[in-house]
């Protein structure tokens, strides 16, 4: 078995990264070195006194120290860790730009009256769980204990869950629907037209390249499995369905 200092060695850089912000600024909140208001996504001080720092540190505040912080960050660890290890192995630049189209995403959506919240960081968690529910969609999830189902159903079994125990509705609804945009023009619609909507920016493909992070984006096609995985009579529905691993050009 490995040690913990191994065990965080092996992870994969973006989530690697993400986990151990949110681990950090959650942590300083509860020292009392930042105060909550001050790193709130508040729309008017961020236009007005240029406080544009809030655009950022609404993303690593996953509540104060509970059960579901801890849950919080035992998602990134596994469903965005799973994801970066595999559909987004050797695409370190496209696991990055999926996490920014959806903070992109969450922003927008905040924005809006009815669905502002002022930390996006749950929903930004919510959006990695959903990519992974589409992506691994028949892999079998036993929650606490009590019952199996697809994959497919886990985000929306974990809105359940927080709606039953008194959590907050929007931040879990946000990250659905910031996932379900990027996996429908990212995989989707491609799959249904042929045509790439949602393409990783050259930009950040040179940061990764520049800063070396992760793996190195293959620079052409590779073919490479598809997850489906058919029933009895050979047949797949298409809403238990994977993607065909995308690639960059």
């Amino acid at each position: 078995m490995s040690s913990p200092a191994e065990y965080y060695k092996s992870l994969p850089p973006i989530s690697k990264a993400y986990g151990t912000l949110c681990l950090f600024l959650t942590t300083a909140v509860q020292f009392g070195l930042f105060n909550l208001p001050d790193i709130a996504l508040i729309y008017k001080p961020v236009f007005s006194s240029f406080q544009v720092w809030r655009l950022i540190t609404t993303f690593f505040f996953l509540g104060n120290f509970s059960i579901n912080f801890g849950i919080r960050l035992l998602m990134i660890a596994r469903y965005g860790v799973q994801l970066e290890k595999g559909p987004f192995e050797r695409r370190t630049a496209d696991f990055l730009w999926m996490m920014i189209f959806g903070a992109l995403s969450l922003l927008v959506l905040s924005a809006i009256p009815i669905f502002w919240n002022p930390f996006l960081g749950i929903s930004l968690v919510f959006m990695l769980l959903y990519v992974w529910s589409r992506e691994f969609p028949n892999a079998q999830i036993n929650i606490y204990g009590l019952v199996t189902l697809k994959a497919f159903y886990l985000p929306w079994a974990m809105l359940a869950l927080d709606v039953i125990f008194g959590a907050p509705l929007m931040p879990d609804l946000l990250g659905i629907i910031a996932g379900h945009l990027y996996y429908f023009l990212t995989v989707l619609h491609p799959l249904a037209t042929g045509n790439i909507i949602l393409r990783t920016p050259r930009w950040v493909n040179k940061l990764v390249a520049r800063w070396r992070i992760g793996a190195p984006t293959p620079m052409y096609n590779r073919a490479q499995p598809d997850r489906t995985t058919g029933g009895a009579d050979g047949t797949t529905s298409a809403a238990f369905r994977g993607r065909s691993y995308r690639l960059n050009d």
